[in-house]
C-alpha cells in the first residue's frame, strides 16, 4: 500500500458510501399510508381511552373507539374482503370480525385494541420495506453519471450507461470509475471497500481490474471497459438484494402459519351454532347470544396477545442496550440462530488503520519522537488513510508537527517534503526500498507476516525506520465470538473480501477458524446459502455496500449502526446501534427467552379457549363469564409476556452469555518465533517504545 495523496480540490471520504448526511433522498414517514392511519388509530385509542376513565359520557368514548375501528381496520378489512374473492380468509379478516363481535357485545376497548396492534404491525412492515427500497435505489447513485471516453480524436463525455465493452475510459485523480474493467495505462490506489470491503485504497497498475463508484486516488488511470452497464458488480449489488429481499422465507409468527385453518374453521363455527339452532326452530335472540359468545371466547386475542408482547417486550429491552430488532418476526428468528458469520473490516475491526509499530534502524541519528514527528508532518498535506493514521498517532503523542514545504506525491511510491530542514520521503517499501537495503527488508517483511502494512520513512534519502500500521481490533471481538460459540454451539466464520493473510491473522486472534477471504458480494451471499442448505440458520453481521447482499439473503442479517452504510441498516433485520458486539450473544439469549414465554403464553391460552369453547358447545357459558374467562386469559399472557420489559431481563440474558465461557484472548500467547499479535506485540529489539505501546491503539 502506498501512503500518497489524492488531489485537495476533488478529495473524497476514505469509504465512500451512500449516507443520509450525503443528502440521499429518503421516502418521509409520514407519506406512508400505513403510518399515517396507524398513528390515526393509536391517537384515537388513546383519547378514547382518556375519556373513557374520565367523567365523561359512554358515548364519547365510544364514538373514539369506534373512529380507531375505522382508522385501523378499513384497510385489514378491505385486504381480508380482496382475499375472500381469491377464496381466502386470512387473519386480518378475523381481527377486524372479532373486534366488531367485541364491541356488538360491549366490550369496544379490547377490540380497539386489536385493531391498533394490527395497524401498528402493518405500518412498521410498510416502513422497513420501503426503507429498503430507498437505500437500494440510492446504491445507483455510487456510480457516477458520466465518463470521458477517449476516442481517436481526443476525449469526449459519455453518458456511463452507454459505455460499451472495449471503450477506453480516463479516470482523472479524485473521481469515481464509471465501468468496471481493467487498467491500460497509469497508476494510482483505488478506494475500493464498497465493494470488497478492503480497509485501505489497493495500488492499481496496468493489466489490474477496477470497478465502477470505486473511488480513484492520485494518479490518472486509463481504464478499457469489460463489462456493460447493466452487468457492473455495482449494478449485480442491486439485483441481488431486491432477488434476496424478495425470495428470502418469511418466517410467520405462529398465529400467522395457523391463520387459514384456524379462521376458517372458527368463521364456519360460529355461523353453524347460529344457523342450526335457526332451523331447528330456535329463538332468535338466545341463539344469537350463544353464537356471539362463541365467537368471542374463540377468538385468538390471547393467542395474538400471547405472542406479540413477549416479543416486542424483548424489543423494547434490547432497544434500550443499543440493539434495534426491527420486527417481532426478526425476534423470534434470532432465537433459532444456530450460525453466526462475520464480516472483517468495520465489524470485527474498527475499519480504518492505526499506527502499530516504529522500527528505527540501527543507523539512525533519531529519536521516535523526532522520527514520527518529520513523518507526520510530510504527511500532513495527505488524505491517504495510512497518513491520517500516521498523523493521528502524532498528535495522540502531543508531538509539535514542523512545517513543511515542496510537498509532492508519487502514485505507487508515497509522498515527498521538506521538513525542518530535512528531505522526508514516506511511502511503499516497493517505491522506497532499494536492492541492497536487505535489512530494512527484513523488518518489511516481518511486519508484513504479522498482517501490518509496512510504511518505509527515509530522512535525507537514508533509510531511517519502518512504520507499521494495521486495522484495529474490536476490544470485545474475541470475547463475543467466545460467547457465541458457547451460546450456538458452533464456532463463528469469518466471510470477508480482504486478502487471505490478513483475513487468518485477525481470525486467529479471535478464535475463528473458519475463514473464506478475497470474497465479493455475490460471493458472500454464495457462502450462506450453502450454510443454509446444509440446516444452519446463519446470522451475518457486517456494515458495508458489500455485505448488503449477504444481509438480506441471511437467516437473519445484523448491521454496526455507526459505520454502517444505508444500504447495510435498512437491508439487515438487526442493527447494533452502539457497534457494541457484546450485546449480540445478549440478544440472541433474551430472544431465546422471548420464545420460551411465546410458547408458555400459548399454552396457557390454547387451554382457557379450549375450555370456555367446550364449555359454550357442550352446556350454557354465560356471556358475563365467557367475557370474564377471555379477558383474564388476555390479561395473565398480557403480563407474562411484559416480564421482559424489566431491566434484569436483560442482565439475566447477560449474565447466562457471560458465564458460560472465559473471557480469554486468542492466540493467549504468540507461538515461538511468529510475529506476535496485533494487541498483544511487545517492543522489539530496536524500536524504543514501539510495538502499540504509546503510539498503538
Amino acid at each position: 500500500m502506498t501512503t500518497s495523496v489524492e488531489n485537495p480540490s476533488t478529495a473524497q471520504p476514505a469509504h465512500p458510501v451512500p449516507t443520509r448526511r450525503a443528502g440521499q433522498r429518503r421516502t418521509a414517514l409520514w407519506s406512508l399510508r400505513e403510518v399515517r392511519w396507524a398513528a390515526a388509530a393509536t391517537g384515537l385509542f388513546g383519547l378514547g381511552l382518556l375519556t373513557q376513565l374520565s367523567p365523561a359520557p359512554s358515548w364519547a368514548w365510544w364514538a373514539l373507539y369506534l373512529a380507531c375501528y375505522v382508522a385501523g381496520g378499513w384497510e385489514p378489512g378491505w385486504a381480508g374482503l380482496q382475499a375472500l374473492r381469491e377464496r381466502k380468509l386470512d387473519v386480518d379478516l378475523l381481527m377486524v370480525l372479532a373486534a366488531v363481535g367485541a364491541a356488538a357485545i360491549g366490550q369496544v376497548l379490547d377490540g380497539a385494541l386489536l385493531i391498533v396492534i394490527f395497524a401498528i404491525s402493518g405500518a412498521l412492515e410498510a416502513t422497513a420495506t420501503k426503507r429498503t427500497e430507498d437505500s437500494v435505489n440510492g446504491l445507483l447513485d455510487l456510480a457516477p453519471d458520466t465518463a470521458t471516453r477517449l476516442t481517436a480524436t481526443g476525449q469526449e463525455t459519455v453518458e456511463a450507461a452507454d459505455l460499451h465493452v472495449g471503450d477506453v475510459v480516463l479516470v482523472r485523480p479524485g473521481e469515481r470509475i464509471g465501468a468496471d474493467g481493467e487498467v491500460t495505462h497509469g497508476a494510482s490506489e483505488v478506494d475500493q471497500a464498497t465493494i470488497t470491503g478492503e480497509p485501505l485504497p489497493v495500488d492499481k497498475h496496468p493489466g489490474d481490474e477496477v470497478f465502477a463508484g470505486t473511488l480513484n486516488g492520485t494518479g490518472a488511470l486509463r481504464v478499457r471497459v469489460t463489462r456493460p452497464a447493466g452487468d457492473t458488480v455495482i449494478a449485480r449489488i442491486v439485483a441481488m438484494v431486491a432477488e434476496a429481499s424478495a425470495t428470502k422465507a418469511r418466517v410467520q409468527l405462529f398465529i400467522e402459519k395457523i391463520e387459514q385453518r384456524y379462521s376458517v374453521g372458527m368463521v364456519a363455527a360460529t355461523v353453524a351454532l347460529f344457523v342450526i339452532p335457526l332451523a331447528l326452530g330456535a329463538e332468535l335472540q338466545p341463539t344469537l347470544l350463544r353464537a356471539m359468545t362463541f365467537m368471542i371466547v374463540a377468538s385468538p386475542c390471547a393467542v395474538v396477545l400471547a405472542t406479540m408482547p413477549p416479543l416486542l417486550s424483548a424489543i423494547a429491552n434490547a432497544g434500550r442496550h443499543g440493539v434495534l430488532v426491527k420486527s417481532a418476526v426478526v425476534m423470534e428468528q434470532l432465537a433459532t440462530a444456530t450460525r453466526i458469520a462475520f464480516d472483517k473490516t468495520g465489524t470485527l475491526t474498527e475499519g480504518a488503520p492505526h499506527l502499530t509499530d516504529i522500527r528505527l534502524l540501527p543507523h539512525a541519528s533519531l529519536t521516535e519522537d523526532r522520527l514520527l514527528a518529520l513523518a507526520a508532518a510530510a504527511e500532513s498535506s495527505s488524505e491517504h488513510p495510512l497518513a491520517r493514521a500516521v498523523v493521528a498517532a502524532a498528535r495522540d503523542a502531543q508531538l509539535p508537527l514542523p512545517p513543511s514545504d515542496a510537498f509532492t506525491s508519487t502514485p505507487g511510491r508515497g509522498v515527498t517534503a521538506h521538513v525542518d530542514g530535512y528531505q522526508v520521503d514516506v511511502g511503499s517499501p516497493v517505491g522506497l526500498l532499494k536492492s541492497h537495503d536487505d535489512s530494512l527488508r527484513a523488518i518489511v517483511d516481518e511486519l508484513e507476516q504479522a498482517g501490518r502494512t509496512a510504511v518505509v520513512v527515509r530522512v535525507d534519502g537514508e533509510p531511517a525506520a519502518v512504520l507499521g500500521l494495521a486495522d484495529k481490533l474490536r476490544a470485545d471481538a474475541a470475547a463475543t465470538v467466545a460467547q457465541l460459540t458457547a451460546v450456538t454451539g458452533a464456532r463463528p466464520l469469518l466471510l470477508t473480501g480482504d486478502n487471505e493473510r490478513a483475513a487468518r491473522r485477525l481470525a486467529a486472534e479471535v478464535g475463528i477458524t473458519d475463514v473464506r477471504a478475497g470474497l465479493l458480494p455475490q460471493d458472500k451471499v454464495t457462502a450462506v446459502r450453502e450454510l443454509e442448505d446444509h440446516g444452519d440458520r446463519v446470522v451475518l453481521v457486517g456494515d458495508g455496500v458489500n455485505d448488503a447482499p449477504a444481509l438480506a439473503a441471511a437467516h437473519v442479517g445484523v448491521a454496526m449502526g455507526r459505520a454502517g452504510a444505508d444500504l447495510a441498516l435498512d437491508t439487515a433485520d438487526t442493527v447494533i446501534t452502539r457497534d457494541e458486539l457484546a450485546t449480540l450473544p445478549a440478544v440472541i439469549q433474551l430472544a431465546r427467552r422471548a420464545r420460551r414465554l411465546v410458547i408458555a403464553n400459548l399454552a396457557i391460552a390454547g387451554t382457557f379457549i379450549a375450555v370456555l369453547v367446550a364449555w359454550d358447545l357442550i352446556g350454557t357459558l354465560p356471556l358475563p363469564l365467557g367475557v370474564a374467562g377471555h379477558e383474564g386469559s388476555t390479561i395473565i399472557v398480557g403480563l407474562n409476556g411484559l416480564r421482559l420489559l424489566r431491566r434484569a431481563a436483560w442482565n439475566r440474558a447477560a449474565r447466562t452469555v457471560s458465564g458460560s465461557v472465559p473471557v480469554r484472548r486468542y492466540p493467549p500467547r504468540s507461538p515461538a518465533g511468529s510475529a506476535p499479535a496485533a494487541d498483544d506485540a511487545p517492543s522489539s529489539p530496536g524500536s524504543g517504545r514501539g510495538g502499540i505501546g504509546r503510539y498503538g491503539r
